[in-house]
């Protein structure tokens, strides 16, 4: 019961939505939420397209054709594809929000996302790193930025440390399923804010 709750939470956030969620709180948390409605959804539900739905509907491809066994990804040299895939899905949401004249911190967020895939798809080679840590600690960046630089449009500190509880969860869920070591996820988190942080102070 708790192995199957665990892997039900760890794909709930897994590493393809944390794009979405992270523009889904620039779009609702900072002060783009007084954009108009439309826009906003119009904006997210390409993000969500690009950056979750293309890569899953190409593992699935890959899959079927038996060039990845299965989309767990447990086996580090199985990760390779599928990382070279999501970074270029993330590169094209990144063009897409220079497009549509995203504010720079936001492109700095995905940028961050961007490098964050690099990244691990580098230490990948040689060692194994926590993808989901990554994410989440992508996200953290993204709302200690908005509520350090007040960019909020309400006090976000509440959301900020429950994303802070999420990434600990995850990071133990991890630990659980016996998908990392310790040192895996905490350099995977690392990764991620770092990378976020360092692009988004970079651009604004």
């Amino acid at each position: 019961m708790l192995q199957q709750f665990s892997r039900y939470f760890s794909n709930a956030l897994s590493p393809l939505l944390m794009p979405s969620y992270g523009v889904f709180l620039a779009l609702w948390v900072s002060i783009l939420c007084y954009q108009s409605f439309a826009t906003r959804i119009t904006v997210l539900i390409f993000i969500v397209g690009i950056t979750c739905v293309l890569p899953l509907f190409l593992f699935y491809i890959l899959q079927t054709i038996k060039i990845i066994p299965d989309t767990n990804l447990s086996d580090r040299k199985e990760r390779i594809i599928p990382y070279a895939i999501t970074t270029i899905c993330y590169l094209i949401a990144t063009y897409y929000l220079y497009r549509v004249h995203a504010p720079l911190w936001l492109l700095g967020f995905m940028i961050g996302v961007v490098s964050t895939s690099l990244v691990s798809f580098i230490i990948n080679l040689k060692w194994k790193i926590s993808a989901h840590t990554a994410g989440l600690g992508g996200v953290v960046a993204l709302l200690f930025f908005l509520h350090h630089d007040h960019m909020e449009a309400f006090d976000s500190l509440w959301v900020l440390c429950f994303t802070i509880i999420l990434a600990g969860i995850i990071g133990s869920i991890r630990l659980y399923l016996q998908c990392h070591t310790l040192a895996q996820v905490l350099v995977g988190f690392a990764n991620g804010f770092l990378c976020v942080h360092f692009f988004i102070k970079l651009l604004y």
